[in-house]
């Protein structure tokens, strides 16, 4: 079972447990108690308004399950008081009828709101009974937004009562999500000055994450790093997600859209995961080849399923498994997190605490949208400081690593400067000294620049300059002039299977071969390719070459290599060889030897081939 896997049930299973505990610890109501009476003048009961509160929970197949309204409700029916607990039920096919009973013992007419503070419900409706009862409020996400009556994001019922007046409140609550019934009797100040409240929490919070997601965007735009493109893709779908899930994107976006209330929030949750995805495997700097970068492919082919699957199935289960499939990412991220920080890179560190907080703050918020935990406008509110504080954390960790990186380049800037000033000195004494020494000094750094640092052989640059000469030097005395080009076969395997080092270790070991093999003064050993070597070996004729190819050959193969994993491997050169013609160039020669080195390729490799000697016309 891959690490991916493994966290994604370790999630589920997580978020499966701790909600049934959750659910196991919320106290039942007491069925024995009645239902009392709510003085809707006394502010300390209605602060207190759970403890008036009662409710009748109809499972499909019970006939308050199908009633239109209370009139149609069977008069033996079974009240629960609510005790003053909230009443949040985790997801249920049940409708559920709520009762109040309030009176105004004030000696005026007075105007108060019930207020339903969840805006995540299909079907409310509110009846009030009294002395001129008014018509039914038919509400919810599955219809208009308009209908609510008053323009808010959470449902409002304004109940007017006459001096000395009781009415009797009732609720039909249905919903295909977690179902929380929070209530509230508030007046009309009351409602305003909470709504003020939460219009400057909510303003402040959207407002400062359109301003770093932005911010972001005019980063990418400037720089051109893309993880300042996925961090503020993720800013922008969180603020989405949030927003819908507290109401304002039905009451602001689509009010008239029913249904997609519910719909919108697993699209959210979707394109939220997946942008937490793309950008956490940007900002990390994940090696390509290794697990952690393939578990950030797959997840985010996962979160990109999921979008597409929210609108083939129902809401109940896109939202469950996006939930899921969000919280798993989460968690996989800040375990790539802790594996880059124990690798060295530091600015994981503050990734690592941003994660961490978003892992609880999402964790609490789950457990209390599925109608595992009380209150979930504090579970909202610490929502939004979990994300505000991730955000914070996120832009610090993308300062470190600009600052990390600025510091590498200004040392590399000091190193360069240091070492030019050395130059210059160096170069500045030597002038003073004499010229010899500086002519010495010179011809130490030619000799440099025309040898391999990884072989020690003479490179293409000597090649190409002493290849010259060479041909000339052999029509001018008519000396034998012979160059031998070997190449190392399935080299590319040998890198693929074991790594470029040991590809680095095989290079070494044939140069070493070369060395033993070319020992007259004027032969010259050359790595002139990646794998490509060449001979030029001057007063040799073309036997003499062969003979000395088939000896590298032979020993090469016989070379004991073995790999990082303890695998023996073999290394096989194949040769092609051209002596120089009278009349040849030097291009012609060195087509020669290419052809005759493509023939031994293609003749079967691990072998020498000796080029055709065409006259000249």
């Amino acid at each position: 079972m891959s690490l991916l896997t493994r966290l994604f049930v370790a999630v589920s299973f997580t978020l499966i447990t701790v909600g049934t505990l959750a659910g196991t610890m919320a106290t039942t109501p007491d069925s024995n108690t009645g239902c009392r009476t709510l003085d809707a003048a006394d502010y300390l009961a209605r602060q207190s308004l759970m403890d008036y509160v009662c409710y009748h929970s109809a499972p499909p197949g019970d006939p308050a399950h199908e009633a239109p309204s209370p009139d149609q409700l069977a008069e033996g029916i079974q009240w629960t008081p609510a005790n003053g607990h909230d009443l949040v039920f985790s997801h249920t096919n049940s409708v559920y009828w709520v009762r109040l009973q309030v009176v105004n013992s004030r000696s005026s007419r007075q105007l108060w709101y019930l207020k339903l503070n969840y805006p995540l419900l299909d079907e409310v409706t509110f009846w009030h009974s009294g002395q001129a009862p008014a018509d039914p409020i038919v509400t919810g996400d599955l219809h208009p937004f308009a209908s609510r009556g008053v323009d808010y994001r959470y449902f409002l019922l304004p109940v007017t009562l006459d001096a000395g007046e009781s009415q009797i409140i009732t609720l039909r609550v249905k919903s295909s999500g977690a179902l929380n019934v929070p209530l509230s009797f508030e007046t009309p100040g009351d409602v305003i000055s909470h709504s003020n409240h939460l219009t400057l929490t909510h303003g402040m919070f959207y407002g400062a994450l359109m301003v770093f997601a932005a911010f972001n965007l005019l980063l990418f735009f400037s720089a051109g790093t893309v993880y300042y493109f996925y961090n503020a893709f993720y800013m922008a779908t969180m603020g989405l997600f949030l927003f819908a899930m507290g109401g304002f994107a039905n009451q602001y976006f689509w009010p008239d859209s029913t249904g997609f209330a519910n719909t919108s929030i697993p699209l959210a949750l979707a394109l939220c995961a997946l942008s937490m995805t793309l950008f956490g495997g940007s900002f990390l700097e994940i090696d390509k080849k290794t697990q952690p970068a393939m578990a950030i492919k797959v997840l985010a082919w996962c979160c990109a399923g999921f979008f597409a699957l929210t609108f083939l199935l129902p809401y109940t289960k896109t939202i469950l498994l996006n939930t899921v499939l969000t919280l798993t990412v989460i968690a996989s991220l800040f375990v790539i997190a802790l594996i880059r920080w124990r690798q060295g890179y530091q600015p994981a560190v503050w990734y690592i605490a941003s994660w961490l907080i978003m892992l609880i703050g999402a964790l609490i918020y789950a457990l209390a949208a599925f109608g595992y935990l009380n209150d979930f406008l504090a579970q909202e509110s610490l929502m939004q400081m979990a994300v505000g504080g991730q955000v914070i954390l996120l832009n610090y960790a993308m300062v470190q690593r600009w600052r990390l990186l600025n510091q590498k380049l200004l040392a590399v800037e000091h190193n360069a400067r240091t070492e030019l000033e050395f130059k210059v000195h160096e170069r500045t004494a030597q002038l003073r000294n004499t010229m010899r020494e500086l002519e010495k000094a010179n011809r130490q750094l030619a000799t440099l620049s025309l040898n391999d640092s990884l072989t020690g052989l003479y490179n293409r640059r000597h090649m190409d300059n002493v290849l010259p000469e060479l041909c000339a030097e052999a029509r001018r005395t008519g000396q034998p002039l012979t160059l031998a080009l070997i190449d190392a076969d399935h080299f590319k395997t040998i890198n693929d299977t074991w790594g470029h080092g040991f590809g680095d270790s095989c290079l070494q070991c044939i140069a070493e071969v070369l060395t033993r093999h070319v020992k007259r003064p004027r032969d010259i050993a050359i790595r002139f390719g990646g794998e490509e070597f060449a001979l030029l070996l001057p007063g040799t004729d073309i036997h003499g070459a062969q003979k000395v190819c088939e000896g590298i050959l032979h020993n090469a193969e016989r070379s004991s290599l073995t790999g990082p994993d303890g695998t023996p491997a073999r290394i096989t050169l194949s040769a092609g060889i051209a002596s120089l013609i009278a009349g040849e160039d030097k291009d012609a020669f060195f087509s020669r030897a290419d052809n005759a080195l493509y023939q031994a390729k293609q003749s079967g490799r691990n072998r020498t081939v000796v080029a055709d000697e065409i006259p000249v016309s």
